[in-house]
């Protein structure tokens, strides 16, 4: 299975910013978990312990403590981790994933319309989908959606059923979310 078909069998991704998180997620059906902590030390077993429930980790790798912006910690990720991708706000690092194997999520933030207007010359377009965030944007969702070729999810400020069902309706292909209680949605 591709991982956009993945991701709209599973509109729900966890995201997880801590060891709590990750233990409460892994018990539930949400089958897509985006690692938003780790370092070093510990970025193995995180990887490990996902993948021993049988489910699809990816790791910011912006957001992981001790790791570069270069070609040779996505190495050091593929040859250590149980890890199936990468998230990152930097279009060299999602090519570099690509290149190495890696499912790869571009993630972007919208914060005005030249951040709008820019997506497109910033968007990797072999990535494998873009995370965009906040979530909450509509209007920039539904024509993001039909401007992209790649599954867009949305993430950010999402807090309950109503904005899920809004960001999907909008023609986001699944959503990315913190809050435990829309995990199990």
């Amino acid at each position: 299975m591709n991982f956009k078909d993945i991701l709209e069998n599973n509109p729900i991704v966890a995201a997880v910013k801590d060891e709590k998180q990750l233990d409460k997620v892994l018990k539930t059906d949400v089958q897509v978990i985006f690692v938003l902590f780790g370092d070093i030390l510990n970025v193995k077993r995180i990887s490990e312990k996902i993948e021993n429930a049988q489910k699809i980790g990816i790791v910011h790798v912006d957001l992981v403590e001790g790791l570069s912006n270069k070609e040779v910690a996505l190495e050091f990720l593929k040859i250590t981790t149980k890890f199936k991708g990468i998230i990152s706000t930097k279009p060299q690092i999602v090519r570099a994933a690509k290149r190495l194997g890696f499912i790869a999520v571009q993630r972007i933030f919208i914060i005005d319309s030249l951040s709008l207007a820019s997506v497109e010359k910033h968007l990797v377009e072999e990535c494998d989908a873009l995370e965009m965030l906040p979530g909450l944007l509509s209007k920039v969702i539904e024509n993001l959606s039909k401007s992209i070729s790649m599954p867009l999810i949305a993430g950010g400020l999402i807090s309950d059923k109503d904005d899920v069902m809004q960001a999907l309706k909008c023609g986001a292909t699944c959503i990315s979310t913190t809050r435990e209680n829309i995990w199990s949605m």
